[in-house]
């Protein structure tokens, strides 16, 4: 069989298996032509990812609204989508992640980091890791300590159970019957077992549930999976309306800016290949293309810092200084650890046999490695006793690689116990090179900039290694430190050494911030500030970044978006 058959005849055989799975409709996305376009519409929602699909349901469930959906990458046709083990096989994949990179990272051994954001339908949430993390309660009560009214941990909890479909049912924090399902994990490695053995023997207790407003504990992660399959926003929130009479979806459509006319959001222009077309919105133009797409839509359609609009010969329509500013991410540091007469994902990656049995795993029971996406193991903890909440937080696999998603895993049983600050203080930019949104912006994260980020970096690490190194639980299995090095012992060279092996964990957010000073740039009810029909619908609204991941959080304000949107165009 030639090569080209072999991959087509792999491709058919996923795609029957996540029909099988119940996922229906996610091969046969309509396409509209645009002579079946209306001549405009109530709503236009730039971005079908993470919160663009959500609002897409929410809005289009009245009858009276028009609603358009603009996504600039394609159809979530790739089966490896809908695989959790997928994972690796979309993030660095130019037909599903736009591949951007970043400036170089002074501290980060001046490297050009890759930078993966979905370039499909269901966006991030469509090729991210699937774990569920909402982050503490105290992170959305400092939200609403800013001043953003209706922010807080009660005010927000409502729309978390509102997404959710949690296996186990409904109570006091979780949902049932929303469109996200949230399963816990159908696999794991005794390895993973005994890290959070390890971990009890130093005092970081083992918990069932981060999701309460309090994650401090050590356990595994709930993952947005339905029956053993990737639950995007694509999948839970646009698959179920897409043939809504009132709802128009157009792929491949790249934004190329918005008009204003006296400050009022007026039309959407965009290219499908070279061609350029404009649609007017009636009510409001939503902006959900992301932290990294939604500031650099801005930016080309004149609204960010003036030196820069200026530099790029783009009309000023509101000089914004902080539009594309504060850009903050969790930087994963990724120790490795040798280890031996345990099995890791690294033995399965080179025996044909192992891979096979993998597969049957997958295709008859919904359970093994495939199930699962990034990581399989969490946890949070404190790097200082006197903190009042964790700060730090582990993503735990069962593999190690030296360099995540772009080389292969190493050929020596061993794992990969990652630890983050959830609570960075360095903060980096997005700015536009080109007038041209088909040229990518600028992304300069800053990581590691701050003492206090190259402390607690330090200090994470020799924590990982206490753990692993000095606990009864990994004794036997003669556990090697293969990096960070067990010889580097002050905090600051650990941090200059972490930053050669460092990655983004992929949650870039607040580059639009909400809040009610000057510098803000939506308000708390997400309308963008000195302008009018525009709100922004996405991460790049929050005022600060959560501890812990950031899908779902960004679901949640979709979510409480909606009835905002619903709410103002009654009155």
């Amino acid at each position: 069989m030639s090569q080209i058959k072999k991959f087509k005849t792999s491709r058919n055989i996923l795609k029957v298996v996540a029909i099988n799975a119940g996922i229906t409709g996610i091969f046969d996305f309509k396409h509209y032509k645009h002579s079946n376009l209306m001549d405009n519409f109530d709503f236009i929602i730039i971005g079908a990812g993470s919160a663009g699909c959500v609002l897409a349901n929410r809005l289009s469930a009245n009858p009276n609204h028009k609603i358009l959906l603009l996504e600039a990458g394609g159809k979530d046709t790739n089966p490896w989508i809908h695989i959790p083990g997928g994972y690796f096989k979309t993030m660095h994949n130019p037909e599903t992640d736009w591949c951007f990179n970043t400036e170089k990272e002074p501290n980060c051994d001046n490297r050009e980091m890759v930078y993966p954001r979905g370039k499909t339908l269901g966006g991030s949430s469509s090729i991210n890791g699937m774990l569920y993390i909402r982050g503490q309660s105290n992170d959305y009560n400092y939200w609403r300590q800013l001043g953003n009214v209706g922010w807080s941990w009660e005010d927000v909890l409502p729309y978390f159970k509102k997404s959710e479909d949690f296996q186990f049912g409904e109570n006091e924090f979780h949902g049932s019957g929303g469109p996200i399902k949230v399963e816990k994990i159908r696999a794991t490695f005794k390895v993973l077992d005994l890290f959070l053995e390890a971990a009890e023997e130093f005092g970081y207790k083992k918990t069932e549930d981060f999701n309460t407003g309090n994650n401090e504990g050590m356990g595994y992660f709930p993952f947005t999976v339905k029956n053993g399959f990737r639950c995007s926003t694509a999948v839970g929130y646009l698959n179920p309306v897409k043939n809504r009479k009132n709802l128009k979806i157009i792929t491949n459509a790249h934004i190329k800016n918005i008009n204003f006319e006296n400050k009022k959001a007026t039309n959407v222009n965009y290219w499908i290949n070279n061609e350029l077309f404009s649609v007017k919105a009636n009510k409001e133009i939503i902006l959900s293309a992301g932290t990294i797409g939604s500031p650099h839509i801005l930016q080309a359609s004149g609204i960010g810092p003036s030196k820069l609009l200026k530099d790029n010969n783009i009309e000023i329509i509101k000089d914004h200084s902080e539009v594309g500013a504060n850009l903050t991410d969790h930087l994963m540091l990724r120790p490795v650890y040798k280890i031996k007469n345990l099995e890791t994902l690294n033995d399965i990656y080179y025996s044909i046999p192992k891979k096979i049995l993998t597969g049957l795993k997958f295709l008859f029971f919904r359970k093994g490695p495939l199930t699962v996406g990034a990581s399989y193991a969490c946890g949070f903890i404190k790097s200082d006793p006197h903190l009042e909440t964790p700060n730090l937080q582990f993503h735990i696999s069962p593999a190690s690689t030296d360099v995540l998603g772009k080389a292969s895993l190493h050929k020596f049983p061993a794992f990969t116990p990652t630890i983050t600050n959830v609570r960075p203080t360095s903060r980096g930019s997005i700015e536009l090179k080109s007038p041209d949104t088909r040229v990518s912006p600028k992304i300069k994260m800053n990581y590691l900039s701050t003492q206090e980020d190259r402390e607690i970096a330090g200090k994470s690490l020799k924590i990982v290694r206490n753990i692993v190194m000095n606990s009864k639980a990994y004794k036997e299995y003669e556990p090697e430190e293969l990096r960070p090095g067990i010889n580097i012992t002050d905090n600051e060279t650990l941090a200059v050494e972490a930053g050669k092996f460092a990655n983004t964990i992929f949650h870039p957010v607040s580059t639009c911030r909400m809040g009610k000073d000057e510098k803000a740039v939506v308000s708390d009810r997400l309308i963008a500030h000195g302008l009018s029909n525009l709100r922004i619908v996405d991460a790049s609204v929050m005022p600060h970044i959560t501890s812990g991941n950031t899908n779902a959080p960004t679901i949640m304000i979709a979510e409480k978006a909606a009835d905002m949107i619903i709410e103002d165009s009654k009155s």
